[in-house]
């Protein structure tokens, strides 16, 4: 079973989360903005669901931020009730279908 992503939301909007320091440092690299991550966690959707993922279950998500595509990747310990978001990035057509949700094979 994946994420519940209700919870999720939850842990994000009271601030019950980490930023991964590569997550951070990535950010910084592609120009995007924290906001925008949590905005993509908040509005967007699941596309894949990882959840055997360790420590904790993890999911790929997809939202659109001022008309441009995001993904993040977020997991969540439902023990600790704490949400980490992993990395965000500008998807790229050479790996995604231009939906932004399918990976080319």
């Amino acid at each position: 079973m994946g994420i519940d992503l209700g919870k999720l939301r939850e842990v994000i909007k009271s601030g019950r989360f980490e930023w991964r320091k590569h997550t951070l440092v990535r950010l910084a690299e592609k120009n995007i903005s924290q906001d925008v991550a949590i905005e993509v966690i908040m509005k967007g959707e699941v596309i894949e669901d990882y959840p055997h993922n360790t420590p904790f279950p993890s999911c790929l998500m997809l939202g659109w931020v001022g008309g441009k595509p995001y993904h993040v990747v977020v997991s969540f310990d439902k023990d600790s009730g704490m949400g980490y978001i992993i990395t965000a990035y500008e998807p790229s057509l050479d790996k995604f279908e231009p939906d932004f949700k399918t990976r080319r094979r």
